[in-house]
């Protein structure tokens, strides 16, 4: 016991004659955890929250374009931009706007685009009628090519094409849908009037609302629901790797310790070398947790104060406790690993560090693990900041139990006491 606190009360000395690094400590994964999820915001949410500016060219004027501009609006994701300094928008000037950067999108409706879609409706409307034996025919010819075209600003990001243009192919099938049932119900009235009459009065998306899709929460019972947002992914991930980063800390006390000779002097003391194995972990586990709740604290006030979503810390908090010590522990046992394995500075530090990115890279820190190629999914499980990052998000978004993250705590342990045993091999077999 004596060996034990011997070794807390040294790492506390070796921390307090660097107040600054003990400072930095703590501020710099907070300052990355803010600037990630700020940076992240827009990404996790898809671009559903934000309005963009559509460069809208239309040369039909008619029907199917009023339709399809106005159903784009509607979304509320799009703001069709029709004037310029006052001036109808005209085709080349839209082109060089995209084209500078100064629009991100600009779509342009074909002139005939709406007589087009009439005359496949009519098209539909005669063959569906003839195979009924209704009376008449509405007015068709040969179907010709028509297209509407879309620009993109060459440095958009495929996300943004891609939400745009399934908005487009949303509305498109809607008002396709509607001239279509619109000239089938004038055709089997054997109308040939307005042929828009029909439509004005035939809603298709009303009728389509008898099945509709709602989504349902896997866990009952929960009084909120949560989305994975920036926030939510961001402040547990990263102060996880800041965690993780502590072992550049221990890994240089340690090699400071050794050519110090305090290392020494604490071995003269009766008792097996992991005695004071464990004095570094009790400090340094307790130094990761108080710095993880710095880090989930930022989530809670910091990151709302500047406009992102609060985080969502989930229901069981001593549970939590007790998964952030045993992450702590695990990154701890890292640290003394590392510091034991290299004997000087410029090589544990730079292995330390890189290491650290390395394993949050396959990890799901920087990226979800989801979207990594297949290889370095299976490669994901080898990290231990991945076995963390999928504890701590069961407990905040998917209620989980002591049963339910119970693999992820074995495995975390396991990783502990790996490191811990090649620590105390090394040093108990190094000389001196």
């Amino acid at each position: 016991m004596k060996k034990i606190l011997a070794t807390f009360v040294n790492e506390l000395q070796l921390f307090r004659k660097d107040i600054t690094g003990m400072t930095l400590l703590f501020l710099m994964p907070l300052a990355l955890t803010i600037i990630m999820a700020l940076i992240q915001d827009a990404p996790f949410r898809e671009y559903q929250d934000i309005t963009f500016e559509i460069l809208w060219v239309d040369r039909d004027g008619g029907r199917m374009a009023s339709k399809m501009g106005e159903g784009l609006q509607e979304t509320g994701q799009f703001r069709l931009v029709r004037e310029i300094n006052g001036r109808q928008l005209e085709r080349g000037e839209a082109l060089k706007l995209v084209q500078s950067g100064k629009y991100k999108i600009c779509i342009i409706i074909p002139d005939g685009t709406s007589a087009e879609v009439v005359n496949s409706a009519n098209q539909v409307a005669n063959e569906f009628g003839k195979t009924l034996g209704a009376a008449g025919k509405l007015p068709q010819r040969a179907t010709r090519s028509s297209a509407i075209e879309i620009y993109f600003d060459p440095v958009t990001k495929q996300a943004l094409k891609l939400s745009l243009l399934n908005a487009m192919d949303k509305q498109l099938t809607k008002v396709q849908a509607e001239i279509i049932m619109g000239r089938l119900s004038d055709r089997m009235k054997g109308e040939r009037g307005d042929t828009t009459a029909a439509t004005d009065t035939f809603n298709l998306q009303e009728k389509m609302k008898a099945v509709s899709i709602k989504e349902m929460q896997t866990v009952t019972g929960r009084k909120v629901n949560i989305n994975t947002n920036s926030v939510q992914h961001n402040v547990p991930a990263w102060a996880i790797f800041g965690l993780f980063f502590i072992i550049v800390p221990i890994s240089g006390n340690m090699i400071r310790e050794r050519e110090e000779g305090s290392l020494t002097r604490i071995k003269l003391v009766p008792g097996s070398y992991f005695s004071i194995l464990l004095g570094k972990v009790m400090f340094y586990v307790l130094l990761g947790i108080l710095q993880f709740y710095v880090m989930l604290l930022a989530g809670l006030s910091i990151l709302p104060a500047l406009g992102l979503p609060s985080l969502y810390m989930g229901e069981a908090p001593l549970l939590l406790l007790l998964t952030t010590g045993i992450i702590a522990l695990t990154a701890t046992a890292y640290g003394i690993c590392v510091g034991a394995l290299f004997k000087t500075g410029n090589q544990a530090l730079p292995f330390g560090a890189i290491s650290i990115v390395i394993l949050s890279a396959i990890g799901g820190i920087w990226v979800p693990v989801e979207i990594l190629p297949a290889g370095l999914q299976h490669l994901a499980t080898v990290s231990p900041l991945y076995w963390s990052l999928d504890a701590i998000n069961s407990l905040f978004l998917r209620g989980g139990t002591l049963s339910s993250i119970f693999p992820n705590l074995t495995v975390l342990l396991s990783f502990a006491a790996f490191f811990i045993l090649i620590a105390g091999f090394i040093e108990t077999s190094r000389k001196g």
